[in-house]
């Protein structure tokens, strides 16, 4: 396997830029996962360190060789699609051992890859099935079979469970975890699918706008989210945010919103008293309580199963809750809530994290 060093990539199709100078290392071995919405750069940086895209400037290194300039097929990696991109004419074992057969490698040596490999993936029942004979999960374990078996620097995951039903996804996403695990193989994965990319990566890249907005473990990005983007687009259901002014007195901070409502802030350093600033809080970490500051009236319950999302009104103000409660079914009550501080992100008028 192999560290990937990317500096200073820039793409441009055209006039139009694309990647605003990313700069990332990952380590060998690792699991890494690009997230972000689309448009946001991330298939464009994955199609270029496979080889797929020309570089506009920058380097992308693989195991400390520059490649910049290699075809794909000398990067010595493997990569598998969102499409399954399987030979329909092929059974299961000549669509993985495809690869092997193009390099002349040894009747013995394809038969030991296949054979391995499709233990690993399950796959040993269906070796001489057809595709159209599979279901999607199958199809998406045979594509990434067929790379396994080259056993390459680096695997590169382009939305590999996009076509795939919810259920599939759950169960394709721990068989890749497990996988990860197996093998330790470097490995990038593209997805807007935060889900995916918290359950499945050991650190996350969020990607907005063309450029990196935060580099970390998932813990990291959800905990201490750099930015209002990383904020609302990891974690489900979304934080809620509310804009007003950053107000200090004394030892204690708060947030005087446009409609002359008070929250609670925590004192943090990088704002001065009446600035612009922006409250955030995850539905999970609001408090229902019989005492609590705020009164809200309950527009909408979202069952789960597991708990309760509920869209609750604080004097205007939206605000999505995430109970387990499951006495609170009853659209038009009243609750009372408490935004605990310690709970609390707070945002500059720029949308950066403070404190």
């Amino acid at each position: 396997m192999a560290s990937i060093d990317i500096e200073g990539i820039r793409k441009s199709f055209g006039a139009f830029p694309v990647l605003h100078g990313v700069d990332l290392a990952i380590r060998d071995g690792e699991f890494v996962v690009l997230v972000g919405p689309s448009g946001c750069g991330k298939s464009t940086l994955l199609r270029m360190i496979a080889g797929l895209e020309e570089v506009t400037a920058g380097d992308i290194r693989i195991d400390g060789k520059r490649v910049n300039d290699l075809a794909p097929k000398d990067r010595d990696i493997a990569m598998v699609f969102q499409s399954y991109a399987l030979y329909p004419h092929m059974s299961v074992a000549d669509n993985m051992s495809y690869s092997l057969r193009l390099r002349r490698s040894t009747k013995e040596k394809i038969a030991s890859a296949v054979s391995g490999a499709a233990a690993k993936l399950g796959l040993d029942p269906l070796l001489e099935r057809r595709p159209r004979a599979l279901s999607g999960g199958q199809r998406q374990r045979v594509a990434m079979g067929r790379a396994i078996v080259r056993q390459p620097k680096a695997f590169l995951f382009d939305e590999p469970l996009s076509n795939l039903d919810a259920r599939l996804r759950e169960q394709m996403r721990a068989e890749i975890k497990k996988l990860h695990g197996d093998l330790r193989a470097t490995s990038i994965y593209v997805t807007h699918d935060q889900i995916e990319a918290m359950t499945l990566a050991d650190r996350i890249v969020a990607m907005h706008g063309g450029v990196v907005q935060q580099v970390g473990t998932p813990l990291d990005l959800y905990d201490r989210p750099a930015n209002l983007f990383v904020a609302g687009f990891i974690g489900s259901p979304g934080m809620n945010f509310f804009e007003g002014r950053y107000l200090v007195s004394g030892d204690h901070a708060d947030l005087k919103l446009e409609n002359d409502v008070t929250l609670p802030a925590r004192r943090v350093g990088g704002i001065e008293s009446g600035e612009p600033a922006t409250l955030g809080i995850r539905p999970e970490h609001v408090v229902i309580t019989e005492g609590g500051a705020l009164e809200g009236r309950v527009d909408l319950i979202e069952p789960t199963g597991f708990g309760i999302i509920m869209h609750v009104t604080v004097h205007d103000v939206p605000l999505k809750v995430f109970t387990l409660n499951r006495a609170m079914l009853n659209p038009g009550a009243t609750v009372r809530l408490d935004l605990p501080r310690d709970k609390l992100h707070l945002f500059d008028g720029e949308g950066r994290r403070l404190g």
